[in-house]
């Protein structure tokens, strides 16, 4: 076991101690990506196994990013202070542990309750990943790192869908779940054996754990009142009590980080047009990706009739297309500016949605399906690393963590609304997820809901972005 050192020397990339802290980090964070994919593809089976209505399913998937997207700040600052190792341990160890009640839940309200806790661990192990690699390598060696650690957290998104699939059509959605602790237990032992020890020696003051419940309570009480809207009137109980609940514990939030002298979320980094601009883009963008690809795995089992497996295998062209181009792209935006990327890539991943609500129960992969999603992936291809740049550009050199933090939580809080309030808004409801008649018209009004908030999104960054050539090309992130 080691003990602490002063990092700042680095090791090398092409040391043993550096590969190894490489394939730590890589696993730890592909564990998290690849629950946080298959999950989507095992909605129909979790449905029929548990006999279940949409709004729970629903819940499955947003009980994950609720503690994600409300943690996932204080996960980061814990590991700053406390040691990201050891944070990053504890966050792996949690999520296994959470993995295994996933798959021994008896019902779906426990299967709920497992979720919320891998989203826990999920905010632990997130931010540590990556913030073990900038601290610990040389300085030489450290871009080189982030980009072997981004390419192969990549491939293991793009893998994510194709073996979950296989993991359901063979065995049981179960399994999803059961090949996390494996995984753990490798990055537990690698980690405790071959990474250093890493921490901010100047972190002080109190953790901002008022700041942390208030996010909880108001992302969960928005989104209970969001989803049970689905089939009641907006006068019941159960839809604006939870939601009223949650829009105090929100403006509560904001109240207790003016007054924080070292807040979770500083708020004066949203004086910034530059900034507040390029968070509202990314909250319309990705809104619109989570809440689409997370009905068009549904749409390719329900209605076209695919396999989990074939179903899994579909998507797998948006990660690829974008492993390929994003990097080229990011450096297009660094020669020109963002708000041309920022604005172009939205329009066309809007088309590829268009043609993705065209889909039917006589759907062919190569005809229908790979075109969409290749449009869809080249749009994402496009804007992605010039978004991240322009959030990283707009913050002081000394907040660019906190500032990339920050959008990272609104990217995941707009999963998190979309995912409860676009199945509302068209209508899904009880079991129209297995009724192909039901489920296809819906489905047609959610993709361009979706298109329509892509293009939202690209003019408001053809509006208000502004254009600073030179920009550093981001790490692409899973």
């Amino acid at each position: 076991m080691t003990t602490e050192i002063d990092s700042r020397p680095g090791v090398r990339l092409g040391s043993a101690t550096g590969r190894w802290i490489v394939v730590a980090c890589v696993l730890g964070s592909g564990i998290a990506a690849i629950d946080a994919t298959v999950v989507n593809i095992a909605l129909p089976d979790i449905g029929k196994d548990l006999h279940v209505g949409f709004a729970d399913l629903q819940w499955t998937v947003t009980a994950y990013t609720l503690t994600l997207a409300s943690l996932i700040l204080l996960g980061g600052s814990l590991g700053d202070r406390f040691g990201r190792r050891r944070v990053f341990v504890i966050g792996i160890s949690w999520f296994a542990v959470a993995s295994v009640a996933c798959a021994a839940a008896p019902d779906v309200h426990g299967l709920i309750a497992a979720r919320a806790a891998q989203g826990i661990g999920g905010a632990l192990l997130t931010p540590a990943s990556l913030a073990i690699i900038q601290s610990t390598f040389a300085d030489r060696d450290r871009a080189r790192a982030i980009g072997t650690w981004s390419g192969f957290s990549g491939a293991s998104a793009a893998i994510a869908p194709l073996l979950g699939g296989w993991l359901i059509q063979v065995g049981s959605w179960r399994w999803v779940f059961l090949i996390n602790p494996p995984l753990a237990v490798v990055v537990i032992l690698i980690a405790m054996r071959r990474m250093p020890e890493t921490r901010n020696e100047e972190a002080a003051g109190r953790i901002d754990v008022a700041g942390s419940a208030l996010g909880v309570v108001g992302l969960g009480g928005l989104t209970a009142g969001i989803i049970a809207a689905s089939g009641r009137h907006l006068s019941s109980t159960s839809v604006w009590l939870p939601a009223a609940v949650g829009l105090v514990a929100l403006a509560a939030f904001i109240a207790v980080e003016r007054r924080q002298r070292q807040p979770m979320l500083p708020l004066n980094l949203f004086s910034s047009t530059q900034f507040s601009a390029a968070n509202v883009v990314t909250l319309l963008l990705y809104g619109a990706i989570s809440g689409s690809l997370l009905l068009i795995v549904v749409e390719l089992q329900t209605v076209s009739g695919f396999s989990p497996l074939a179903a899994g295998t579909a998507t797998l062209p948006v990660t690829v297309v974008m492993l390929l181009l994003a990097a080229r792209f990011g450096a297009l935006g660094q020669r020109i500016g963002p708000r041309l990327p920022m604005a172009a890539g939205p329009i066309v991943c809007a088309g590829g949605l268009i043609l993705v609500a065209r889909l039917s129960p006589h759907a062919s992969y190569v005809g229908d399906v790979l075109p969409a999603l290749a449009i869809f992936g080249l749009g994402l291809a496009i804007f992605v690393a010039p978004l991240t740049a322009t959030v990283l550009a707009a913050a002081p050199a000394s907040h660019a963590g906190i500032a990339s933090g920050v959008n990272n939580a609104v990217a995941r809080a707009a999963a998190l609304l979309a995912i409860a309030a676009l199945p509302v808004v068209v209508g899904l409801s009880g079991n129209a997820y297995a009724d192909a008649h039901r489920f296809l018209p819906a489905f047609r009004n959610a993709m361009w809901i979706c298109a329509g908030l892509m293009a939202a999104g690209g003019a408001v960054a053809a509006l208000a972005i502004r254009n600073r050539p030179g920009m550093p090309v981001p790490a692409m992130t899973p």
